[in-house]
């Protein structure tokens, strides 16, 4: 076993709900699904992305711009902001045994 390996455990599991609602706060600390939606960076700009914290929990979310949709990303969840809801686009993959 690598030190890597023991070093940094594995985040549990959280399933579509529990994504869903961290999602969801994280939304709401920066201002609500428009203000992300509604308002993009400049293409290609270093604050394109935001990381929000929400409890243990790391969510990235990148802002919309013309071409690309708004998304949030939790533990591998990754959900589109649209102006008043979020939808889920993927799950993350299931644990192989």
């Amino acid at each position: 076993m690598r030190d890597q390996d023991k070093a940094t455990p594995a985040p549990e599991r959280i399933d579509e709900a529990t994504a869903t609602a961290i999602v969801w706060k994280a939304i709401d600390q920066i201002g609500g699904p428009r203000s992300v939606y509604r308002n993009p960076r400049d293409a290609y700009s270093a604050h394109s992305r935001r990381m929000v914290e929400v409890g243990s929990h790391a969510v990235e979310i990148r802002y919309g711009e013309i071409s690309t949709p708004a998304v949030a990303t939790v533990q591998g969840w990754v959900f589109e902001i649209t102006d008043e809801e979020i939808e889920l686009l993927i799950r993350p993959p299931k644990p192989r045994r």
